[in-house]
């Protein structure tokens, strides 16, 4: 019988305050292979990891139990404790006694003892039939790639070239910037948000490391971490940007006009357009549902008129096939289509009634108006103006059940702007609650109380037209009245939602979305920039609503992440992955349809079977994007798959230690 170690924390009184650990310890002892078994206040500590280091040695332990926290926290932990004490780092098993016991049965002492003997017996059963496991090593290609040329996508890429890493910039609109491009001023202190993201945005274009493709989108992603294979489709321009020198001739000659997506359809552009000014590469691209000469064969002007015949309407999309090590993804946010749930607000039958973003194109000096605050609906300048938060926020029967964190903040910049650009003009803010958690945002919302805005605490009911004018009724619950307000103009602080296509990008790049279609962190707390697949690091809004400061630095983290990763030669690979018994396998390949991490294959192999060669189908795991869950040996019906570390046989043990 192999000689087991079973070493009991108490964890402080998060386990030793409702669990009798002497008891269990006592228990233990008397278990079949066990040579050894001790308690110690805080196991994960230093002293903690020295006592089991001294224990394999004189007690020549083969195999070490921990009963302790989870394994999420520790299990790294322990693995080098081992290592240092010169055992194989996989001859140990935990058993989780805090999370799976105590903070269960914090109210029943006799009973969390009870079943914290029962886990470590699990625990020690499977210890016995433990085996050594042998890392691999995975080689690297020292280049990333980030999607997303917003301001995250941006500082991603920025910090990762800096550190002398080549980056591979992906960006599907026509140029860089993002949402932050589109901003007229950021809160709190109003500094100018061109002002903070067009150098960046220069800079990303113009750094040697970084390959930047905008008007282009991925279209596939294979291989695993260190060693990805990128696909990315560069839709046509019909522009040839190598010859284009961003005169302008172009667009000032084109005759069609077409609503701006850019300015959210409050301005307007030219079929071959720059999405504004500042726009990097400041090179146009060609609508191609808009240009009569695609459409139609007529017109061509942009091309007679070009001094370089950049003009090439024979322009087809590109395929670039990219190796890389390691993803950034940086896809941002959509704003929450509020007109298909608010029937009450108008449903965009109102041209006065407004989201923040359109908000932000009338103040901003480069948008439509000139930065002059205007209705939409004559451009006649409000003299009194209503703010409503949460349109979609906080409200799971209509909308998002979430709150959207920076609405607070940027709705009481819109009053300041509109309180300082048109004096004497009425605002009022309807809120649910006020939230400013942030550097100076508290002293920035009482700022604006003071310069004149109106808090109004309590939802709208109803937004009406009568006669060039708005009515808008909610109530005041602090009054605990009605309230009926006639505005010129009613600004909506809509809801962020994830992206359009981000669940398919993320099924595409292999990982998962929240319920609400944000990409899904690794682990809220000790892993928020990670994914369940290793090398996939997220960064900004398309994580979760956040406000520019926090974008900045979830993109700085998740730089430094993919930096830690690059800068290595090659990579230790997890060794408790599946594994194939291929004499075994039928070839169903029932597994390939399971997997969820794309890390099984179907293959052809050639067998002498009966004094001839035979060819026949088999699965094969790929170690580097195999995880180890375990979903292909429950699918295998011949039971050929096996997860090292988890093995039938060792699965069996515990369920038969459990039952005696």
């Amino acid at each position: 019988m192999r000689k087991i170690g079973v070493f009991v924390c108490w964890c402080g009184s998060n386990i030793g305050g409702v669990v009798d650990v002497p008891q269990v310890v006592e228990a233990a002892r008397a278990m079949p292979g066990v040579a050894w078994a001790v308690d110690y206040k805080y196991m994960c500590s230093e002293p903690g990891q020295e006592l089991i280091i001294q224990a394999v040695k004189e007690h020549g332990l083969q195999k070490v139990v921990v009963a302790s926290c989870s394994p999420r926290l520790h299990e790294a932990t322990f693995r080098k404790t081992l290592q240092r004490a010169g055992l194989n780092p996989y001859l140990l098993e935990m058993a989780n006694i805090r999370e799976h016991c105590s903070w269960v049965h914090q109210h029943d002492r006799a009973a969390a003892t009870t079943k914290a003997i029962e886990l470590v017996r699990r625990a020690v059963a499977k210890a016995a039939r433990l085996t050594p496991l042998q890392e691999g090593t995975i080689p690297v290609t020292r280049r990333a790639l980030v999607i997303g040329g917003g301001i995250a996508g941006l500082q991603a890429a920025l910090d990762i070239a800096d550190a002398g890493f080549e980056v591979v910039l992906v960006e599907r609109e026509p140029s860089l910037g993002g949402k932050m491009a589109m901003l007229d001023k950021t809160f709190p202190t109003l500094d100018c948000s061109a002002c903070i993201s067009t150098p960046k945005m220069a800079q990303a274009a113009q750094h040697p490391r970084i390959k930047v493709f905008t008007y282009a989108e991925v279209v596939d992603v294979q291989g695993y971490v260190g060693n990805f294979q990128v696909a990315v489709k560069q839709k046509p321009r019909f522009v040839d940007h190598g010859k284009c020198t961003g005169c302008g001739m172009c667009w000032e000659k084109c005759p069609t006009r077409v609503p701006s997506e850019y300015d959210l359809g409050l301005g307007q552009r030219k079929a071959i357009y720059l999405s504004f000014p500042q726009a990097v590469p400041n090179k146009p691209v060609i609508d191609s549902q808009s240009c009569r000469f695609l459409t139609s064969g007529k017109c061509g002007v942009c091309r007679k008129v070009c001094p370089t015949g950049a003009i090439d309407f024979e322009q087809k999309e590109e395929m670039h096939r990219l190796d890389v090590g390691a993803i950034v993804m940086a896809t941002g946010y959509d704003l929450f289509p509020w007109a298909e749930h608010y029937s009450e607000y108008g449903a965009g039958a109102y041209p006065d009634v407004i989201t923040g973003l359109h908000f932000e194109r009338l103040v901003n000096a480069a948008g439509p108006t000139g930065g002059k605050i205007v209705r939409p609906s004559d451009g006649r300048e409000p003299r009194s103006v209503v703010f409503v938060k949460c349109v979609g926020s906080r409200d799971e029967a209509k909308g998002k059940s979430y709150c959207s964190r920076a609405c607070c903040m940027y709705t009481a910049k819109h009053a300041h702007q509109v309180l300082e650009k048109i004096p004497g003009a009425q605002v009022y803010i309807f809120y649910m609650d006020v939230r400013t958690a942030g550097k100076n945002y508290e002293e920035f919302y009482n700022q604006v109380q003071s310069e004149g805005a109106q808090y109004i605490r309590g939802r709208v009911s109803k937004i009406y037209q009568q006669d060039d004018q708005l009515v808008v009724l909610g109530a005041d619950t602090l009054a605990g009245r009605p309230v009926q307000i006639t505005a010129d103009l009613v600004v909506l602080a809509t809801a962020m939602q994830p992206a359009a296509g981000s669940g398919s990008l993320a099924q595409l790049v292999g990982f998962t979305c929240d319920r609400d279609g944000f990409f899904l962190e690794a682990h809220p707390k000790l892993r928020p920039v990670e994914t369940s697949t290793a090398g996939v690091f997220l960064a900004g809004t398309c994580q979760g609503p956040k406000d520019i400061p926090d974008t900045v630095s979830q993109a700085g983290a998740a730089a430094a992440k993919a930096i830690a990763l690059l800068a290595r030669d090659e990579l230790v690979a997890e060794p408790m992955v599946s594994r194939v018994e291929e004499s075994m396998c039928s070839g169903c390949l029932e597994c390939v349809s399971v997997c969820p991490y794309r890390a099984i294959e179907g293959i052809t192999v050639q067998e002498r079977s009966h004094g001839r060669e035979v060819t026949r189908r088999v699965a094969r795991v790929n170690t580097g994007l195999c995880q180890g869950c375990g979903a292909c040996n429950v699918a295998c019906r011949a039971g050929a798959v096996n997860t090292l570390g988890y093995n039938d046989e060792q699965l069996l043990a515990e369920v038969d230690a459990l039952c005696q």
